[in-house]
């Protein structure tokens, strides 16, 4: 098969993958190392997002619980650094660095964010994803999310916000997302539906540094 051949057929392939929603794949990942930047002043981290597809506004940080801003950290862990820890009791994502350090993010944790633990991978990763709910939320509450039972589109009323990361294990979908929220209140509590949410800022901020393949450890 010729290299233009190849490339093509990956190409079709990623676009029938983004078209699909919460599909299975077998799609091989591996993540890959590289320097991961020091976060930025607390108030300069949630200033308006100007260059996105849709509007990301401005987050006022002195309205936002303290322990819930991005900021660096000691942490101490047995797995690498670009290695990704979602703390559930604790309501925290780490993205592991060099040196005994972690970048932190304040996480808002929904019924579907309960439901995984163990070790899996980021196989996609989305902007502006489409979002579609799962059955158990169908069955929970028809009225409120039947109506998307064939999806939204990504947008400033998406409930999964700016970005997306899809976990996979052994090639599986889990349904386990981390993602955006346009609610930045909902940060630091136990929420109604949905899995990991993170503000929009930081969600983009994470997006950034991570690459399809990253290991993900959900506590």
């Amino acid at each position: 098969m010729t290299s233009t051949n190849k490339n093509s057929l990956a190409s079709t392939f990623l676009i029938s993958l983004a078209l699909a929603g919460c599909t299975t794949t077998t799609m091989p990942s591996t993540a890959v190392t590289r320097p991961l930047e020091q976060p930025q002043a607390a108030s300069a981290s949630y200033t308006a997002e100007t260059d996105e597809k849709f509007p990301v506004p401005e987050i006022d940080a002195s309205e936002i619980n303290p322990r819930n801003l991005r900021k660096q950290v000691n942490y101490r862990t047995p797995y690498p650094p670009g290695t990704i820890v979602v703390d559930t009791k604790n309501r925290f994502v780490y993205l592991v660095q060099e040196g005994g350090k972690a970048i932190r993010y304040g996480v808002g944790v929904g019924r579907e964010g309960l439901e995984f633990t163990g070790t899996a991978n980021i196989a996609w990763k989305q902007a502006w994803p489409r979002w579609t709910p799962t059955p158990d939320m169908i069955r929970r509450d028809p009225q409120r999310y039947a109506r998307w039972a064939d999806g939204m589109e990504g947008g400033p009323q998406n409930p999964l916000g700016a970005r997306a990361l899809y976990l996979f294990k052994n090639g599986k979908d889990t349904l386990f997302r981390i993602h955006g929220t346009n609610e930045p209140q909902s940060i630091g509590h136990a929420v109604s539906s949905g899995c990991i949410r993170m503000m929009n800022q930081d969600v983009i901020d994470l997006y950034r540094r991570v690459p399809p393949g990253t290991k993900v450890v959900v506590l």
